[in-house]
């Protein structure tokens, strides 16, 4: 099973925009130069007055035309006026303060941390020159706790974002009842407590943010400048809650603030692209959630008018394209229209190119531009797309600095290609990269935090794929241990909660496949039930969960026999397929696993017309197989063995030819350390056998012998296919004894079927054939 990429889109927070008011000062018309000669003291201070008004000036242009230039000249004005400022004058503080302001600006636009770093310094002079209980002390103390919010999210220090905690807690604490700055202290501090939140996963933190902006909301009159902003800021910690807690009713909530803040926002206002993105990606959330697809078409809607509104040049520009792709990424993985995914690639292209050198986002622009690659890959299997996200996600992770929230993420989706190259290239040193990855993610997951179990979960996958290819039963343990805590983990109702299950389910069918336990398949079953009653009709897991509760039914009837669960099986098989679009990655998949489940059905009841039905799936199920895609040596196989079936029942001799030529195809296909190696050899000495016994040809028997014992070889002793393996080689030496009497032969025969029945685990059917086949051996011999 292919591990999901999953995207998620965190605000910000509101905070930031209080310096757009921290400018003192500002007020009257600025003076020209001329105004400003004169000498001595005096005229320093004068000079120092001037010139910080032509700072605020300047700042306020650039706020209305986010004109680099402006900027610069703010700053460069401010930095006189403190110069010109006497130590220990009433403005000092002031001054320092604008400058902070300033500097903060400059950081958001470059992302350079020197400025970071200065606004910090700037207002922590600012604040040491204001006395405790000075009318501007409120705002000095809101100001440095926006530059600490900045400086966290950038380096994801933990210390910064405490400070930032206290010194809002400290604004508010100094705001009096009724000033007008009230209502923005209270979604300052909400702003940070839902950053502490994402980063510690403590469901206080989210509780208190929601109860800041709700206040905040609530204090702010409807006719303020400042009203949407309250709704958007209260929208985002509600989102926080609802992907911890899974609570529709606040992603409902959530939407309504949006949707409320788009209202109150002009035409024309700078915030306007930001609260079409924002409810785009809560449109997003919710298309997760119940599969609507009507809520990803709002989404990328929402998400293209936020592109048209923001400028050439604007500091958000690359955020925009950023989040229209992770939206094209969605509706790929819905409907498969491949041109969705290229779009998706095309945007985070952009965003990643548009992003400085140095931008606190320029990880994430590779996480996301990686995200892409890797969904493309899946989709057409070209090799160069798994090595260009892995090198996405390589980048991402060295960029993303210790303790930030997004390293746990940025192993996690480093843990995810890996798997993928792993699949496709079958070196087990991808597979040993992608458990630590993602056990690096795990650690480095707070107790509590909203991801923990998407972290078990990633874990147990990939202990379930090297269990797959080593056969050792402490991985399939470790992977049913994984998933266990990762669903009880997952609170009812979230979005998550029917994969948590269906994961889970897979891990019991495999660990059912290698012990034999009835129990592990009726859990698997339970599961994967579970998982489709929980996804809701027209949700994009539909198809898959459908799919593998087939599967498991299918698992269980070759145990028991009972000839209503391969009924449900081929049921499901075909409900997942007319689920799954044309064009949709996982359409081949479907076909082939409905083709097994009809060959199942087929060696039941011998009806032609079942084996014939999977003939036509397998041949789909190849023919919508792009070359080189990682599944094609599988697609070859399957289509193999229903010839092979065929050729039992009709006799055609090009059903055999066509078996042996699919079988070697496969083979070619399969790299050397593949998990699926051994079976493609195994599989091609039975189809040998079958042809020797058809004409005679001395030549097939040892062919068959030979890949019987390549396949034996690399087979771990383990591994649950180990006493089929043996037995198999037996039968080819039992055939070729039967030709050339050989005694060797009959000894190599008995020793493959004793060492069969040593290791068939518990399963009464698999021993009784084993002995079958010996009894039909030792008469000859005796004769």
């Amino acid at each position: 099973m292919s591990a999901a990429f999953k995207y998620e889109s965190t605000s910000r927070g509101d905070c930031q925009d209080s310096t757009r008011d921290d400018v003192h000062n500002m007020s009257g018309k600025a003076p020209d130069a001329g105004q400003l000669e004169g000498s001595g003291v005096e005229m320093d201070i004068d000079s120092a007055e001037n010139m910080s008004a032509l700072g605020g000036s300047r700042l306020e242009q650039f706020q209305d035309t986010e004109a680099l230039r402006d900027l610069e000249e703010a700053i460069e004005y401010f930095s006189r006026a403190l110069a010109l400022t006497p130590g220990g004058h009433l403005d000092e503080s002031t001054r320092h303060g604008n400058l902070g302001v300033a500097y903060t600006h400059r950081y958001r636009r470059l992302g350079e941390l020197a400025d970071i770093e200065k606004a910090i310094e700037c207002h922590t002079r600012a604040l040491a020159l204001t006395s405790d209980g000075h009318t501007e002390i409120s705002r000095l103390h809101d100001s440095l706790g926006v530059s600490y919010t900045d400086r966290y999210q950038r380096l994801g220090e933990l210390a910064d974002l405490e400070e930032a905690i206290e010194c809002f807690n400290r604004a508010l604490a100094s705001t009096p009842d009724g000033h007008p700055d009230i209502s923005r202290r209270h979604d300052s501090l909400g702003a940070t407590y839902t950053h502490r939140y994402q980063r510690l996963g403590e469901l206080k933190d989210i509780e208190k943010a929601i109860e800041c902006h709700t206040h905040a909301l609530a204090l702010t009159p409807n006719d303020h400048s400042d009203i949407s902003r309250r709704h958007a800021s209260l929208g985002v910690s509600y989102s926080e809650r609802y992907q911890r807690l899974g609570d529709l009713a606040d992603l409902e909530k959530a939407i309504e603030c949006h949707i409320h803040a788009l209202a109150l926002t002009p035409d024309g206002h700078p915030d306007m692209s930001a609260r079409h993105d924002s409810l785009g990606v809560f449109y997003t959330h919710r298309y997760q959630r119940l599969g609507e697809l009507v809520d990803i078409e709002k989404a990328i809607d929402c998400q293209l008018r936020a592109l048209a509104l923001t400028p050439n040049g604007h500091p958000d520009i690359s955020r925009r394209h950023d989040s229209l792709g992770v939206s094209y990424n969605h509706r790929y993985r819905r409907l498969g229209v491949l041109a969705d995914i290229e779009k998706a690639i095309e945007r985070h292209t952009h965003a990643l190119e548009l992003t400085p050198e140095g931008h606190p986002d320029m990880s994430a622009r590779h996480d996301g531009l990686g995200a892409s690659y890797g969904n493309r890959y899946q989709r057409l299997g070209d090799l160069a797309d798994i090595e260009r996200a892995i090198e996405c996600f390589t980048h991402a992770l060295a960029l993303t600095p210790d303790g930030h929230p997004d390293m746990p993420r940025r192993h996690n989706t480093l843990g995810v290609s890996y798997n993928d190259r792993y699949q496709r290239l079958g070196e087990l040193v991808d597979i040993k990269k992608a458990i630590e990855y993602f056990t690096h993610a795990l650690e480095l997951t707070p107790n509590g935090h909203p991801d923990m179990s998407i972290r078990h979960d990633g874990l147990g996958m990939s202990y379930g794929i090297r269990y797959r290819r080593l056969g050792e039963l402490v991985d399939i343990e470790k992977a049913i241990e994984c998933h266990t805590r990762a669903l009880a983990l997952t609170p009812i109702g979230h979005p998550d909660i029917s994969r948590r299950h269906d994961t889970l389910g897979v891990a019991y069918a495999l660990r059912y496949q290698r012990l034999g336990e009835l129990a592990d398949i009726e859990h698997a079953i339970e599961c994967h039930t579970h998982a489709l009653a929980l996804t809701p009709d027209g949700h994009p897991d539909m198809s898959a969960q459908h799919d593998g509760l087939g599967a498991s039914y299918a698992l269980r009837y070759k145990r028991l026999g009972e000839l209503v669960d391969i009924e449900k099986a081929i049921e499901c098989h075909t409900r997942a397929l007319a689920l799954t679009p044309i064009g949709h990655p996982d359409i081949s998949r479907r076909h082939d696993t409905l083709g097994v489940a009809y060959t199942l059905r087929y060696q039941r009841l011998g009806k032609l017309a079942d084996i014939e039905k999977a003939i036509e799936c397998h041949t789909h199920a190849l023919a919508l197989t792009p070359d080189n895609h990682p599944d094609m040596s599988r697609r070859h196989a399957s289509l193999g063995v229903s010839y092979g079936e065929r050729y039992r029942r009709l006799g055609e001799l090009s059903d055999i030819e066509k078996a042996i030529e699919c079988h070697t195809r496969a083979l070619a296909l399969t790299p050397d350390g593949h998990p699926d190696i051994s079976g493609q050899r195994a599989g091609l000495g039975v189809f040998y056998t079958n042809r020797y016994q058809r004409l005679g040809e001395l030549v097939d028997i040892d062919k068959a012998i030979e890949w019987h014992t390549h396949a034996l070889a690399l087979t771990p002793d383990d591994h649950p296919d180990i006493s089929g393996r043996h037995a198999e080689l037996g039968v080819s030496y039992s055939e070729r004894y039967r030709r050339l009497g050989e005694l060797a032969d009959l000894e190599k025969t008995i020793e493959c079927h004793t060492c069969a029945l040593a290791l068939t685990p518990g399963g009464v059917w698999a021993s009784l054939q084993t002995l079958k086949k010996l009894s039909n051996i030792l008469p000859a011999h005796w004769h």
